[in-house]
């Protein structure tokens, strides 16, 4: 009986991934938000259920209904989700067990404690229905709940977003923090002060407005107004362009936007090339300017007295400085437009403000200028440093196109002989040996010179022992994975090839394209790796990955190199990677049609629209344990490099998963 059960529900499965889509849901759900007072409330979830289905309460021993909630600012859950309408305790011939059975409607509720004026609480249900012997793969709702006052509820969502939301990545689909990308766009800043087309104004402009104002504090006044529009120049353009965007299509289209820009071959591409421009720029092929009746009418207005000649003097000089600053802006954007809708906006102010500080601190503190270094040749040394950084990120774009679309161009050995080649010459330019058309001869190396020239050098020694597959693991996230490299020494000294997995690429979908790190056996198709699963009598481990995906590379590299955390995945569970990026195109009858009728038909979409609406996962990595009923038997972890905690992680999804044998 129990096999012929374990038949129907996997046809059920399989059948359901197909047509379940274009269905209707079993359960419709709405909320509602009873104030119980003193910032108390109870937020109501009812659930209508189709005629002929049924669900299950939330504490039944299988196929459990689950209420998981996002972390929130503003306010604190109280207890536990709980059932508000009783539910029929009655044998399952499905699962043959005694559970709790709701017909027709089930009403779940949860009690949370404002903190502030206004919270709003975000999360999915994810249930099973079943009707007669069939029964449904899981299905989910999410909800985000405004609770309180409604301005002070998404502004505290606008605030904890700013302070802790990990984005999905930089233009190539990295996966960074947003402090690591502000703290990237003030270094970015500052060093587009060094540029010869920006430094040599600073004094001149301070100047100006400490002479030509009536008094020292009228000066600085203007100093400040002067750092103030270049800031809104740089970040109201974009902001613009964003917001309308994001009004226009919504929250979906957006990211849809930001998806595009940071997987698809035509603007990896497009980036590539364009750094290849700029970094050509630097090194002094030519110049890259702005149309000069451009600049020379926004001088014209610059001689107007008040506020609106000094925000034509700050347009002037974001005009003037273009063909430095831009490949810089460029960088800054590109590197943060697969993140959050805010994410670009964030670090364009961040980018900003470093660039326009210095004209106002040194109208607050004139005497500092006598400190600042003369303009000079070293001017021109800083841009073509900044070229040599512009090639080596613009690999990065090509390299993200190539993996994502399996075009074999840039494997780990060439990428790292480029990196490796391009450092290796910087550090030689440092040191005097390499000069270029618009350079004085280097008579003494300084100090300065000296230190950069050794890091530049000993980078590239660094990286030397990746040719021969050193793991690298400082780089991990931006090289490309292992597997393309051509051959590595092992600990013998043999050279090999690596393989995909330790099993047969015949039998594992898309193993000839996808592959697991470490020679871990493991699948890229949820639908086989659950078969898989059950025939194995194992707990199920999916990994919401990336190809373009750093953080899910260096946790490979830092986290899964642990012998321990392979063994257990090795013994203990059956994998599946979903790879959220990858475009290749799958068989037109495992095409999958969202609930809104768009029709998916490439693995990275797939996988992507399951993340989302099965899982409530909408980045990368995630890690998820599954259980014989494809419930979560523990909370997903992301990324984290906690080696300890992540085999604890493991150890209790395999203690879960006995637990429900």
């Amino acid at each position: 009986m129990k096999f012929y059960i374990r038949i129907v529900l996997l046809a059920a499965f399989l059948t359901s991934l197909l047509s379940a889509h274009a269905q209707s849901p079993t359960i419709t759900w709405d909320s509602t938000v009873k104030d119980l007072g003193d910032s108390n409330y109870e937020v109501v979830f009812t659930g209508k259920i189709l005629p002929g289905w049924h669900t299950y309460d939330l504490h039944s021993d299988v196929s459990s209904t689950l209420v998981e909630f996002e972390p929130a600012t503003g306010l604190t859950l109280d207890g536990d989700p709980y059932e508000i309408n009783a539910s029929k305790r009655e044998y399952d011939d499905i699962f043959e067990v005694e559970m709790g059975t709701y017909f027709d409607e089930i009403i779940l509720g949860q009690k949370v404690t404002l903190t502030g004026e206004g919270a709003v609480l975000k999360g999915n249900i994810n249930w099973r229905s079943c009707e007669e012997e069939n029964c449904n793969s899981p299905e989910d709702w999410g909800f985000e709940i405004t609770i309180g006052d409604p301005e002070a509820a998404w502004a505290s969502v606008a605030a904890g977003d700013a302070a802790d939301q990990p984005v999905s990545g930089d233009g190539a689909g990295e996966s960074k923090t947003l402090w690591g990308l502000i703290i990237e766009a003030v270094l970015w800043g500052f060093a587009a002060l060094l540029t010869p087309c920006v430094f040599p104004m600073v004094p001149m402009t301070v100047s100006f407005f400490m002479k030509g104002s009536g008094s020292p504090a009228a000066g600085r006044f203007k100093a400040s107004m002067y750092g103030f529009f270049i800031v809104a120049l740089y970040t109201l353009p974009i902001a613009a362009i964003i917001l309308i965007t994001r009004l226009v299509g919504g929250d979906a289209v957006t990211a849809d936007i930001f998806n595009w820009l940071a997987t698809h071959w035509l603007p990896n591409l497009i980036f590539f090339i364009v750094f290849m421009i700029f970094a050509a720029s630097f090194f002094g092929a030519f110049e890259i300017t702005l149309p000069s009746w451009m600049v020379n009418k926004s001088d014209r207005h610059a001689d107007k007295g008040g506020l609106i000649g000094i925000f034509f003097m700050a347009l002037t000089l974001v005009l003037v400085s273009f063909s430095c600053t831009g490949p810089i802006v460029g960088n800054v954007l590109i590197r943060s437009t697969a993140g959050e809708f805010w994410v670009p906006i964030v670090t364009m102010f961040a980018f900003s403000l470093a660039f326009a500080l210095p004209f106002t601190i040194f109208a607050f503190f004139p005497s500092l200028l006598k400190d600042l270094p003369k303009s000079g040749g070293w001017l021109g040394s800083v841009k073509v440093v900044l070229g040599f950084i512009e090639v080596a990120l613009g690999f990065k774009f090509l390299s993200m196109a190539d993996q994502t679309y399996h075009w074999g161009l840039l494997d780990r050995e060439v990428y790292l002989a480029i990196w490796i080649v391009v450092f290796t010459l910087l550090g030689f330019y440092l040191l005097g040996k390499i000069r270029f058309a618009h350079d004085d001869e280097l008579k003494h190396v300084s100090v300065t010179r000296l230190t950069l020239a050794i890091a530049s050098l000993s980078f590239a020694v660094y990286m030397f022992p990746g040719m021969f597959g050193a793991p690298l693991k400082a780089l991990s996230g931006y090289l490309p994975p292992m597997h393309t490299q051509d051959f590595v020494i092992n600990t013998q000294g043999v050279v090999a090839a690596p393989s995909a997995t330790a099993q047969t690429t015949e039998k594992i979908k898309y193993a000839d394209i996808l592959h697991w790190p470490y020679d871990l056996p493991g699948y890229f198709d949820l639908a086989q790796a659950e078969a898989a699963a059950r025939e194995a009598d194992k707990p199920l481990f999916v990994d919401i990955t990336g190809i373009s995906c750093v953080n899910c590379r260096e946790m490979e590299a830092r986290v899964w190199s642990d012998p321990r955390v392979q063994q257990i995945l090795r013994d203990d569970y059956v994998l599946v990677a979903l790879y959220t990026d990858d475009k290749t195109k799958v068989p037109e009858n495992e095409w999958v049609t969202t609930a809104g009728g768009k029709v998916l038909k490439d693995i990275g979409r797939i996988n992507s629209y399951i993340a989302q609406t099965r899982f409530g996962v909408n980045g990368q990595p995630n890690y998820l344990i599954l259980g014989r009923d494809g419930q979560e038997l523990v909370p997903k972890r992301a990324y984290n490099l906690d080696v300890e905690a992540y085999i604890d992680f493991l150890k209790s999804g395999v203690e879960a998963y006995n637990k429900t044998k």
